[in-house]
């Protein structure tokens, strides 16, 4: 019998993100998949990063991970979306080559000497007591471990549906995990089902291209990876296009016919990316929808219509594609469909992203109820590291919300769980301003070369590149300006005559950065991407300071626990719905308490004064 210190259910961005982390800090690790040549396969949509998502891959990359080097390897089109907004809020997208990202995916997880591959299906897990000890696979192999990772993806029972069509699959062409379902069914965990939704691959060679409009990437492509210099593949065009009044009404006769509507679904989808059915009946004001025409690949022919997706029987979907302008030929060569999987309850997890239930279980992607590549990369990371971290005997690391996107992603799925598949945007963080894509590496990567996510290479350019950073701030607070001399210099200034020094003045004046450059021309002396990142630091500087002062404030309220004996039930005026969900969720601390849904902030006053008075005393870990 085999032992490995971690072993990790799954292939895809999560389990190779979390097959990775472990590896990094030195655990053996052990990645189960059906097939090892679909290690990395983008099942959905050919495209990296957008808004919240783009901030999340910067910081898996922080942490040294995987998703950011392969997307860049694999870029065939780099957008930063919403450049016309501040930096706080921009996120960096990638179309991608499916190929070349798989094939970058299984790269950089072949480096990690420890990471063995192993192909089979998981169908049971095995545990003393409520402890795991390891997997067992569908040929009886049995792999002994000290924590184990699942990443399932939509392969819980996964049910694809196209029109009245049904099969049973993980996503088309591969097989669903059953006994597994069954087994984690067995164990008692609160779950659900969810649905998800692909459109129909069209084949590019039978699109009039001349007919659409024609969507270039950035001149200057903004990478995500803090250690790339720029694109290695090939630069293409996407294409954009609409439905219509004719597209629409195709749909609306057929609904009864759409799987969604027909009442064979259960799941629940997501709500920021709806199906065309759903788009037509939720907003039937609208005229027409946008279709992103994105190509799947340099070398092929497959073109992913973004915007389109369905559960249409195969007939319709045809009809509804060729009433688009551009569309009007082409072939579909393969038909969208939904796919509903099970999930379970994330408020069931601890903030390691290990079940509370049994120790040394850590579930990480879609099995928590999130969508999207992103999302599951990032959780993949986050429970590869403390499933390592566990295995060594180590104590977990935490991701709080005032320092990562991954941090809130975790928080809330943990604390307030999921009524629909879980997406990442840049609204859903408290301190966005702080929380940039562009200033990812310094918020987190000091703490993953502490933990030892983060290895030589990039260890030694981010302490240059802070080296850098630090000596052009000490050059800039060197400067002092007066009032006269900004003025002198065509800023305009009120007639006060406070002096402020270099890094005030880009933030106080909101410069651009070509008058910064005019003003502070010793800026010149340093690269351009340190230039654009002191640029972004000092335009959020003063509201930064105000803040730091909130988070402060709410590390002190964290550096409060909340005893393990703490009775809810004893505590009058809670409501009793608030009080159930306090009891449910057993927050470790006051922060993890207000985080709560419907916590009031006069039953955090309550809570507050309870817990100091009973101090802290046998305090839950």
């Amino acid at each position: 019998m085999k032992h490995f210190d971690v072993v990790v259910i799954g292939g895809g961005h999560a389990g190779t993100e979390a097959a990775a982390a472990a590896a990094r800090i030195g655990a053996s690790v052990a990645l189960v998949t059906q097939n090892a040549q679909k290690i990395g396969v983008m099942s959905c949509n050919p495209a990296i990063g957008g808004l919240g998502k783009g901030h999340l891959v910067r910081e898996i990359d922080a942490l040294d991970g995987i998703m950011a080097k392969a997307a860049d390897d694999a870029g065939i089109q780099f957008r930063l979306l919403n450049r016309r907004k501040g930096p706080a809020v921009q996120g960096p997208r990638a179309q991608a080559d499916r190929e070349i990202y798989r094939h970058s995916v299984q790269h950089y997880l072949s480096l990690h000497r420890n990471n063995r591959i192993v192909e089979g299906e998981v169908v049971d897990i095995t545990m003393q007591g409520y402890s795991v000890t390891g997997v067992v696979l569908a040929n009886d192999q049995r792999i002994q471990a000290n924590a184990v990772v699942l990443t399932a993806g939509t392969f819980l029972n996964g049910v694809i549906h196209v029109g009245a069509e049904t099969s049973q699959g993980g996503r088309l062409g591969d097989s669903p995990s059953v006994r597994l379902g069954a087994m984690l069914r067995d164990l008692g965990l609160a779950q659900g089902r969810l649905k998800t939704g692909t459109p129909p691959r069209l084949d590019g060679r039978t699109i009039a291209w001349h007919r659409i409009d024609r969507q270039d990437g950035d001149d200057v492509p903004t990478m995500f990876s803090f250690l790339s210099e720029g694109p290695k593949a090939r630069q293409i065009a996407c294409g954009i296009t609409h439905t219509n009044e004719v597209t629409h009404a195709i749909i609306r006769k057929n609904l009864g016919r759409s799987a969604l509507y027909g009442g064979s679904i259960e799941g629940v989808g997501p709500r920021y990316c709806p199906s065309i059915e759903d788009k037509v009946v939720r907003f039937s004001e609208k005229l027409s929808h946008q279709v992103f025409l994105e190509p799947e690949g340099l070398t092929s022919d497959v073109v992913y219509p973004n915007g389109i997706s369905s559960s249409l029987p195969i007939d319709v979907q045809s009809d509804y594609v060729r009433s688009i302008t551009g569309l009007e030929d082409a072939t579909i060569l393969q038909p969208g469909y939904a796919i509903e999987y099970d999930f379970f309850d994330p408020r069931g997890m601890r903030s390691s992203l290990e079940r509370k239930e049994i120790a040394g279980l850590f579930f990480a992607g879609q099995i928590n109820g999130t969508t999207g590549y992103e999302e599951a990369a990032a959780q993949g990371l986050v429970a590869g590291l403390n499933a390592a971290r566990s295995a060594l005997g180590k104590d977990p690391v935490h991701f709080h919300r005032s320092e990562s996107y991954i941090g809130v992603l975790i928080d809330d799925l943990i604390l307030r769980g999921v009524t629909e598949p879980y997406r990442m945007f840049t609204s859903r963080a408290e301190y966005r301003l702080h929380l940039r894509a562009d200033n990812a590496d310094q918020r987190l990567t000091e703490l993953g070369i502490t933990v030892g996510l983060v290895e030589a290479d990039r260890a030694l350019k981010y302490r240059e590149k802070a080296e850098k950073l630090q000596s052009a701030r000490s050059m800039l607070a060197a400067r002092i300006f007066s009032n006269r001399d900004l003025r002198d210099s065509g800023v305009t200034v009120s007639a006060d005559g406070a002096l402020r020094d270099g890094f005030e003045v880009i933030g106080a004046f909101n410069l651009e950065p070509s008058e910064c450059e005019r003003l502070l021309p010793e800026l010149g002396l340093f690269d351009p991407d340190i230039r654009t990142q002191i640029y972004s630091d000092a335009l959020y500087s003063r509201y930064l300071d105000r803040q730091r002062a909130v988070i402060e404030h709410l590390r002190k309220d964290e550096q409060l626990p909340i005893p393990s004996s703490f009775d809810y039930a004893g505590l009058s005026g809670l409501s009793s719905e608030l009080t159930a969900k306090l009891q449910r969720i057993m927050p470790s601390n006051l922060a993890q308490a207000a985080q709560i849904e419907g916590m009031t902030p006069s039953a955090m006053a309550l809570l507050h004064a309870k817990i100091k008075r009973a101090g802290a005393s046998n305090i839950r870990a």
